[in-house]
């Protein structure tokens, strides 16, 4: 028996997609062979498992069309006895009458006739009723009569359509029905039941369908304004509350979108053996482990780093902060041990898969995470900016885009346009720049944190200011003041700016150019896994992740960028402290109280010690 190429039998050391594109024949088959190849064609006919939102629609769908059937069945079964009585009554009362040529009346006896010689079978009730009701009526009949030993066939009208007595005694023909003006819905059911075209239904359909998509898309409108709302107005206020709440938020996001990607590979999938595997029970603890370990490394680091003064004074504290990074290896180690612990047979592949999953999502959400706790650290302004950056990006993007949209952007988004991008960038750049100069001016955004306590209401926060928020003056060459001045009518010689404008210029850049890609990884993201979002973390609209996604790149880009080329490296206390702490021993350590003492005792301050 030979086979198309295309569904020939495949050694076991080749692929599907590989041996399928070599086009080769294998000659006969055997039955193990026939057995993996209908195995194989039941799961690629299987259907993929719809999405939350077309189960939703498909839903929405039967209840409507339930309703309309349970509406026609209603109707049909109040008018089809009154019909089938009337139908069977005008059988029964059928006039053996029928019209002459000249106008007379003729009474047609209802006794057997023969026709040549032969009796014509009865006629059922059955077949008459199903005359009668069909959707063309018969509009005669055939009456029999002898004339000059043969016989004549006349037509014989039905009753609504004869003059049923005789002339001397008319009678009126039967008024006309009155028609009752019946509804799209009605009507579409009785051309139903009569078997006429279906072109009312399909439109009625159509028509709740569009207003039941119409009230959706307002309601989702309106839950997504209310939230949107709730969302800036809950971010302003732990942004006046302190350092400390925006830390809290920025933990939580991270749970969420960790919660979210991680869920993404429990999805169910076929295993080797066609049977769909339980999943392992150890994975979902594991997962949370791995961010736990993650997190009390990362964030134990940016604690130390900028509380050394607080750490490294405190006797309990001090051995965690020395041996802080040897901690968290061990505490990695355990986890590591215990998952090849619980690996399974049969659970494998999904274990493996899970595991390079898991750390594949701890470096690009809590890494990321981690450099925007930094920020806020290093100031809120650090923090504030970059992300105003990216909202106002996404809004003029959606603005231009629905305004001067034509052309495609990518084809992981559809709905991204060039015109939308490049309105998008100049917008956010004027911005960014006016945006970044109104909130410099204020100690609380540019000033790192030194204590946790504070807030956007205390008067105590005060700093020496980096030399990025100082105003300069830039002098304007000769030629150019006199233009100006010329123009201006006053005299032009310089022009006032901070260096932190220039800085605003290129993370705008950045918010406007590279950020988005962020949304586009995330779309790719979705497009691999079908589904429409990621969570239903925020009513309106969608998951953590979905709004999170191009926040994580523009934070660790500013914390890169203002490490490299703004942040000023200075002596601390904090950093001298450490280096005592760390690099001398404790008599290294008294002798140098006594050195410090002395020191200041020469300079006239008493020291009791």
């Amino acid at each position: 028996m030979s086979r198309p190429v295309s569904q020939t039998s495949q050694p076991s050391w080749t692929s599907k997609t590989t041996f399928d594109a070599l086009g080769v024949e294998s000659g006969e088959e055997t039955d193990e062979e026939s057995v993996q190849e209908s195995v194989l064609d039941q799961q690629s006919l299987e259907p993929p498992k719809p999405t939350k939102s077309a189960l939703k629609k498909a839903k929405t769908l039967a209840r409507i069309e339930r309703r309309k059937q349970e509406r026609a069945k209603a109707r049909s079964a109040q008018v089809t006895p009154t019909l089938t009585d009337d139908l069977a009554s005008s059988v029964d009362e059928l006039p053996r009458q029928a019209h002459r040529p000249n106008g007379t009346v003729k009474h047609v006896s209802t006794e057997t006739r023969t026709v040549n010689g032969q009796a014509p079978p009865p006629a059922p009730a059955e077949e008459e009723l199903e005359r009668a009701s069909s959707s063309k009526p018969p509009s005669s009949e055939i009456v029999q009569s002898k004339a000059n030993g043969h016989v004549q066939e006349e037509s014989k009208p039905l009753e609504h359509e004869l003059t049923p007595v005789p002339e001397e005694q008319p009678i009126p023909p039967p008024s006309a029905p009155v028609e009752e003006k019946k509804t799209p819905s009605q009507l579409s059911v009785q051309n139903v039941q009569n078997g006429h075209a279906y072109a009312p239904v399909v439109e009625n359909k159509q028509m709740d369908l569009a207003q039941a998509e119409k009230s959706k898309k307002l309601q989702n409108a309106l839950t997504r304004t209310v939230w949107t709302v709730i969302m800036i107005g809950g971010f302003l206020g732990l942004l006046a509350m302190g350092h400390v709440y925006m830390i809290i938020l920025v933990m939580l996001c991270q749970t969420l979108v960790y919660r979210e990607v991680t869920s993404l590979f429990s999805l169910k999938r076929k295993g080797d053996t066609g049977e769909t595997p339980g999943r392992d029970p150890w994975s979902k603890t594991l997962n949370w482990y791995f961010f736990a370990v993650t997190n009390y490394f990362l964030y134990g680091e940016s604690i130390i780093h900028y509380f050394k003064h607080v750490v490294f004074s405190d006797a309990q504290l001090a051995p965690f902060a020395t041996n802080h990074r040897m901690i968290s290896f061990a505490l990695y180690t355990i986890g590591f041990v215990g998952f090849v612990m619980s690996l399974q047979r049969g659970y494998l592949k999904q274990q493996f898969g899970l595991f390079c999953w898991v750390h594949m999502t701890l470096l690009l959400i809590v890494v990321s995470s981690h450099f925007i706790v930094n920020n806020i650290l290093e100031g809120m302004i650090w923090f504030w900016v970059p992300a105003s950056l990216v909202i106002c990006n996404d809004v003029f993007a959606y603005i231009w885009g629905i305004t001067l949209g034509r052309t495609p952007l990518i084809k992981l988004s559809p709905k991204k346009t060039v015109e939308g991008f490049v309105g998008a960038f100049f917008s956010t750049v004027v911005f960014g720049i006016i945006w970044g100069t109104f909130f410099m001016r204020f100690d609380y955004m540019i000033c790192p944190v030194r204590e946790l306590g504070v807030s956007a209401f205390d008067t105590t926060v005060h700093c020496k200011p980096n030399p990025v928020f100082v105003w300069r003056d830039w002098n304007i060459p000769a030629p150019l003041s006199a233009l100006l001045s010329t123009l201006l009518g006053r005299a032009i010689t310089s022009i006032p700016y901070a260096p932190y404008q220039i800085h605003l210029f290129f993370m705008a850049c950045f918010a406007s150019l590279v950020a988005p890609f962020g949304g586009f990884f995330a779309s790719g993201f979705k497009r691999a896994f079908n589904i429409k979002d990621f969570g239903h973390s925020i009513p309106g609209h969608g998951g953590m992740t979905d709004r999170m996604d191009c926040q994580f790149l523009m934070g660790v880009f500013t914390y890169v960028y203002y490490s490299n080329l703004i942040r000023e490296t200075h002596v601390t206390v904090g950093s001298v402290l450490q280096t005592i702490v760390n690099g001398l021993t404790f008599h290294e350590q008294m002798e140098l109280i006594a050195d410090l003492k002395r020191y200041l005792e020469g300079q006239g301050i008493r020291v009791n010690v």
